[in-house]
Parts: C-alpha cells; sequence; structure tokens
C-alpha cells in the first residue's frame, strides 16, 4: 500500500521543515510513504526550504505563479504515485487512524472532523462559517457530515482523477466532496486533533472565499453529471 501525502504551501518558509518532521515521524507499518509539497508561488523562501527536504521520500513541485490552494492540490494529484491520497492540514498523528478507516473498504473517503475532535481557540466568524457550509451541503446533497470545510482528507487517487477537479482556491474542498457524492461514493469521518493557526502564523482564508464556497456547492449540485 502507497500513501502520497499532499502538501501544499504558499509562503510557508517559518513552518514547513517543521511539518515535513512531524511527518516523516509518523510510523505506518506495512505502508510506503510518499510526501509532495507544491510550492504555489510563495514570495518568500519556501521554494529554498522545499528543496533542502527533498530525499527519496519527497517529491517537490513548484507552481510558477500564486494560482490558489485548489490549483496546488490538483496539481500535488497528479505528481502522486500512492493508491490513496491524504491533504495534510493538522496532526500528522492521526495519519493511521484515516488510513485505518479507508484501507479497510468500508468507505471511499475518510475526512478528520474537528467537530468530532478537538478544535481549540479558532475564530468564531471561521467556526460558524464552516458549520453554515456543512449544513448548506447536507442539505444540498442529503449527507449527514459534521465539517466539510476540514482540509484534513483521505481519498483514492484514482476517485479524485475521475472528479475531473477544476477549482483553484480554498473552494477544492466543498467541489471535491460534492463531486464524490455525485459519483455515489462512500464518505465518512473520524476526529482529528486540530490546533487552528492565526493570521499571524500564517492563516489566509478569506470571507470572500465562503461566497466561492456557497457557489461551488450550488453550481455542482445542479450540473449535469459527468
Amino acid at each position: 500500500m502507497k500513501l502520497s501525502i499532499v502538501i501544499p504551501a504558499y509562503n510557508e518558509e517559518r513552518t514547513l521543515a517543521e511539518v515535513i518532521a512531524a511527518v516523516r515521524a509518523v510510523e505506518l507499518p506495512g505502508v510506503e510513504r510518499e510526501i509532495v509539497i507544491v510550492d504555489d508561488g510563495s514570495s518568500d523562501g519556501t521554494a529554498t526550504v522545499m528543496e533542502s527536504l527533498a530525499g527519496p521520500d519527497l517529491v517537490a513541485v513548484s507552481l510558477p505563479g500564486n494560482r490558489g490552494k485548489g490549483a496546488a492540490v490538483r496539481r500535488g494529484i497528479e505528481e502522486s504515485t500512492g493508491e490513496f491520497i491524504l491533504i495534510q492540514d493538522a496532526d500528522p498523528a492521526d495519519h493511521p487512524r484515516l488510513l485505518e478507516a479507508l484501507a479497510d473498504g468500508s468507505a471511499d473517503a475518510v475526512y478528520g472532523s474537528r467537530i468530532l475532535g478537538s478544535n481549540r481557540g479558532s475564530y468564531s466568524s471561521y467556526y460558524w462559517g464552516g458549520r453554515l457550509l456543512t449544513v448548506v451541503f447536507n442539505v444540498l446533497y442529503g449527507q449527514k457530515i459534521t465539517d466539510l470545510t476540514t482540509c484534513y482528507k483521505m481519498f483514492r487517487r484514482s476517485d479524485a482523477l475521475d472528479a475531473r477537479l477544476e477549482c483553484d482556491g480554498f473552494e477544492f474542498c466543498e467541489e471535491i466532496t460534492a463531486r464524490l457524492i455525485r459519483k455515489n461514493r462512500r464518505v465518512t469521518e473520524v476526529p482529528i486533533a486540530y490546533r487552528p493557526r492565526s493570521f499571524e502564523e500564517g492563516k489566509k482564508i478569506r470571507w470572500t472565499d465562503g461566497i466561492r464556497a456557497v457557489w461551488t456547492l450550488l453550481r455542482l449540485r445542479f450540473a449535469p453529471p459527468r
């Protein structure tokens, strides 16, 4: 079994090395691990740090300009060679839990839920914005997901490629979930530990991304199947 861990990075010079060290420290017995970092046109030293971390287990990719998180994730999926894809944006210690839930065949995708787990000190506007988007999704798509906007998602690479993803921004989270559900894929959740970042630490999502997310959910719900 091979797991590709996709890490989009934009101006993460200060934090990237620490994140990669934590990912590499997680033991995954019987699993071949591949780390794919995609530098989304950073203006700081992210690319230099990324190149210094490269090795047999790590693929470093640079986009020619800042295109958005969704574009970086999509490129990471294309560059990956693992059977399973994990989007890394939380505590790497939860990797085995997500992989176990997906590998046993009971689900086609596994999301790390901050609602079921611990979510300390989040900005209230982002917390409730995420909850609202989740409600909108559940109503539109007839689901019972608790944390649609979690960026900690694991799924089969074949399903992601089959979905023919298009979104460049943070609405990637809504797009991939909507497309998986419309293709009758089973999505389950497991609780995760999560410490949200502050804007000073590099948090980048804005309220306008919420508007794009709602539009994405509506557009894909009523689009012809493909």
